[in-house]
């Protein structure tokens, strides 16, 4: 599984910050360097979801994909201008609402949305690392993202509303009416939803990738850690003395303790 080093995980979180001093002005700007201060001790750390095959399911896994996102939105969005498409939103558009496209699962004022899964057996056979707080009351990522911003009296734009409603695409049941719609007069009037629904795939499809890459290096590590075993339990006489049996025990007793550590089975 992929883990932060505490150094990458405050570069990142400043790497945010950054782009907020650097994005927006004004009450706006106080308005959210307010909201971000009172969530930092817990955003910094969230993860950006709970099971490890899905994506960034590692501390500080969501400021990570937040980042992403943002970089994805803007390149997508010179992309689809290069290609003659209409862009009839702004950049602090699209930057506003990438940012905030996952922020419920920041959870609420008070509480986590994801805490550790204490449940061994979740962890190992679902590779479900964190599990939703059932403290808090249910609410779709995507509303109770409107509520925190309501919390703080920032007020969007339609395009950002849009943006940030949409970018599940229609992975959200709720989207389809906005993306199927059999009357002109109703469909979309900016593209900012398909620019912010791509690019939310691709950052999670890239960070999935990153993932099952890991997981195969690891993998392929343990073979090899495996056939070292194997090959120092092999003996090419038909008898080993004591000596050599003692010192063959005591490595495969050292390989062993690499691969799984110094664990007590329980039956």
């Amino acid at each position: 599984m992929k883990e932060l080093t505490p150094e990458q995980i405050q570069k990142n979180w400043e790497q945010l910050r950054n782009l907020i001093t650097n994005t927006f002005e004004g009450e706006r700007l106080e308005k959210l360097n307010k909201m971000y201060d009172h969530f930092e001790d817990r955003m910094c750390v969230a993860p950006a979801s709970g099971k490890e095959h899905f994506h960034n399911a590692h501390v500080g896994g969501y400021v990570e994909h937040v980042l992403h996102v943002v970089d994805c939105a803007l390149k997508i969005t010179n992309l689809w201008q290069s290609e003659g498409a209409t862009i009839n939103f702004t950049t602090e558009e699209v930057i506003f609402a990438a940012m905030h496209h996952d922020l419920g699962k920041v959870g609420d004022m008070d509480h986590d949305y994801y805490v550790p899964q204490e449940s061994e057996w979740h962890r190992k056979n679902r590779g479900e690392i964190f599990t939703h707080n059932g403290d808090l009351s249910y609410m779709t990522v995507t509303d109770r993202a409107v509520f925190l911003l309501n919390q703080f009296g920032l007020v969007m734009t339609e395009n950002e509303y849009i943006g940030l409603r949409l970018t599940d695409g229609l992975y959200e049941e709720a989207n389809k009416s906005y993306y199927i719609s059999y009357n002109p007069d109703w469909a979309l009037k900016s593209n900012i939803a398909y620019v912010l629904h791509q690019a939310d795939m691709m950052a999670t499809k890239i960070e999935y990738d990153e993932w099952k890459r890991s997981q195969t290096e690891e993998q392929e590590a343990t073979k090899e850690r495996v056939s070292s075993l194997k090959k120092s339990l092999t003996v090419d006489d038909g008898e080993k003395k004591p000596q050599q049996s003692e010192q063959l025990s005591k490595k495969s007793q050292d390989l062993f303790d690499e691969l799984f550590g110094d664990k007590k089975w329980v039956k």
